[in-house]
């Protein structure tokens, strides 16, 4: 489960692990996820299959791949210390939404291909690795959080955003988080 802990990548082979999930992306816009093979991906990434096999195992673990270097760089955007209070915090839960905003298409092809576990299973991890240790709360506190938005921000997208942000902010951080 510990895939959110930042491995030596050199920037090479970073680049090329998120061309491999753009180009993942980037078919599921012209057919399902589970049409697309591995001779679609290495040719629209431009790499060959031995490379992608030195990075993957399949298809899902590529997006999986693609998911976590998403999370990471939500970590990178976060204060070092960031606290659960903090993460309740409307400018904090804005902050989430905004930025999830920006890779919504991932969001949105990973439940489309029926593969919802591989984001509640990374923002749990967030939860676990960064949060939790300056959490004296229960754990459940946090996973509760962790669905919430994720479930919120995939009905809200799915939705066509048709409230605004703040309306989706007011949701979490008043009838949900607060409750």
């Amino acid at each position: 489960m510990r895939k959110l802990i930042n491995k030596k990548f050199t920037k090479r082979n970073r680049f090329t692990r998120q061309c491999i999930g753009e180009a993942i992306l980037a078919l599921t816009r012209q057919k399902d996820f589970e049409s697309i093979t591995i001779s679609d991906i290495v040719k629209k990434a431009g790499v060959s299959r031995m490379t992608f096999y030195h990075y993957f195992h399949d298809k899902t673990d590529a997006l999986n791949n693609y998911l976590h270097e998403v999370i990471n760089g939500y970590r990178e955007e976060c204060p070092k210390n960031l606290t659960f209070a903090m993460l309740r915090k409307e400018d904090r839960i804005r902050h989430a939404l905004c930025y999830f905003d920006r890779y919504a298409f991932l969001f949105i092809t990973l439940e489309k291909a029926r593969l919802y576990y591989l984001m509640i299973d990374a923002i749990n991890e967030y939860a676990e690795l960064y949060v939790a240790p300056s959490y004296p709360g229960s754990v459940y506190d946090l996973y509760y959080y962790a669905g919430a938005l994720l479930n919120v921000f995939l009905y809200w997208e799915k939705n066509g955003k048709e409230e605004t942000i703040n309306d989706i902010v007011q949701i979490l951080a008043h009838r949900v988080l607060h409750s």
